[in-house]
């Protein structure tokens, strides 16, 4: 299909537009910018009057829930949240069950999300076997089978020398290495900040320094190996602090925040909200308004949603037995609006963030609107504005502390690889 996106806001991080100009869309590439190519005959023409034409997201946090735990969430639901989203690739995390530490089960993954012909997913591979940190995965096989990073969702190693041999082995490689840091020895039963919030309601506690004693141990095994490292969902203040001193020595490190942490403290959690239960936990406002500062300097490299869909009568349960987690995938973009706004920054800078900042940590092509790239992307109204409700996410999972909350944004089209695959 031949495609004609007019009128529209055209921004493109990558190129440093920001300007009304039409895109012209031929076999799955942009071919053109500006003016029409030569004998270009449109099948399907889209006005973007009023509307910005960006690149399609990159989500470095979605949960698929599959294999394993459709009972939560299924692959169709949560492709189909991905593109009402305006995301167009996506980054599985392999805490699936099975764990995704077998070319098998990366094979059947990539074949299932392709078969739907919505979004590119990047499954991210099992750093150890079984996720158990006792016996490295095969990265290789993985890698071939379509892995591109691999990681440790849960918190750091116990066995530092294992994460030692890891870290040496996807150096060897050239992979790069995603942790989240948390020192799972200090995290135990926690589920909530240590802090007032959780004194006053009586929570176990997550303390700050399970994070940044868990940053301290990567850092200086970055430095002994020299492998690419990333840091998912940073959540505080001091740990950011360790990131920035760790980069201004030029290590490989990068890091993310999940859109919840940029939004919400720990005062969220008001009478128990479950929703408001994640990992790692929400901190202070004094820890949120860092993260947030943290985007500016680009200490923090990307905004993730760290979708996590659950089923609901998980979230019924008292706050310290709830399921960790929130869904996300369909409130990043808004979500990013919204934070760009408050922090009065160009809509250039801000979309940056959530396309081409993390296709680079990726390390995908992806998160532009050069000519000849793949025509992903996404055509939203940053000025309608419409209600976090169940009937409007898609997602199977309707755990989100942003229930009933108005936010900017509407999704309009989504294309991948020059396919339109939603309209609103």
């Amino acid at each position: 299909m031949k495609i004609h996106i007019k009128n529209g806001r055209l921004i493109d991080p990558k190129n440093g537009i920001d300007a009304v100009q039409d895109i012209f869309i031929a076999k799955g590439k942009i071919v053109a910018i500006g003016a029409a190519p030569d004998e270009f005959q449109a099948s399907r023409v889209i006005d973007a009057q009023s509307l910005v034409v960006c690149p399609g997201l990159v989500d470095l946090s979605v949960r698929l829930r599959e294999p394993g735990l459709e009972y939560m969430a299924t692959l169709e639901s949560e492709m189909a949240a991905a593109v009402a989203g305006g995301v167009t690739s996506i980054a599985c995390p392999p805490d699936t069950d099975p764990p995704l530490d077998e070319p098998g089960l990366v094979e059947m993954l990539k074949h299932r999300a392709k078969s739907l012909n919505q979004a590119n997913v990047y499954p991210i591979g099992a750093l150890t076997q079984g996720l158990k940190g006792e016996r490295l995965t095969e990265m290789a096989e993985l890698n071939d089978a379509g892995c591109v990073v691999f990681g440790q969702p849960d918190g750091l190693l116990p066995n530092l020398r294992v994460l030692m041999q890891a870290m040496l082995y996807a150096s060897t490689f050239g992979f790069s290495v995603w942790l989240r840091p948390q020192e799972i020895t200090l995290t135990g039963d926690g589920v909530a900040h240590d802090g007032e919030v959780a004194t006053r309601l009586g929570l176990l506690t997550v303390p700050v320094c399970a994070e940044t004693i868990a940053i301290g141990n990567i850092i200086l095994l970055t430095k002994e190996t020299g492998v690419r490292v990333h840091l998912c969902r940073i959540s505080s203040a001091e740990g950011l602090a360790m990131i920035r001193s760790a980069r201004q020595q030029g290590l490989p490190i990068t890091c993310d925040v999940s859109i919840n942490h940029l939004h919400l403290s720990d005062m969220d959690i008001g009478f128990f909200d479950s929703n408001c239960h994640l990992m790692p936990p929400l901190r202070s406002s004094s820890d949120r308004d860092a993260l947030r500062h943290g985007l500016l300097d680009g200490t923090i490299g990307a905004i993730c949603s760290d979708h996590a869909p659950v089923d609901e009568d998980a979230k019924l349960l008292p706050f310290g037995q709830s399921e960790v987690g929130a869904t996300g995938v369909e409130l990043l973009l808004p979500l990013t609006l919204k934070w760009g706004s408050e922090m009065r920054l160009p809509l250039l800078n801000v979309l940056s963030k959530i396309t081409l900042d993390p296709a680079r940590i990726l390390g995908i092509d992806a998160g532009h609107l050069s000519l000849g790239s793949a025509a992903d992307i996404c055509i939203f109204d940053p000025d309608h504005y419409w209600k976090v409700t169940s009937s409007a996410i898609l997602s199977q999972g309707k755990n989100t502390p942003f229930m009933g909350m108005e936010i900017p944004g509407g999704v309009k089209y989504t294309l991948v690889n020059g396919h339109i695959v939603y309209e609103h």
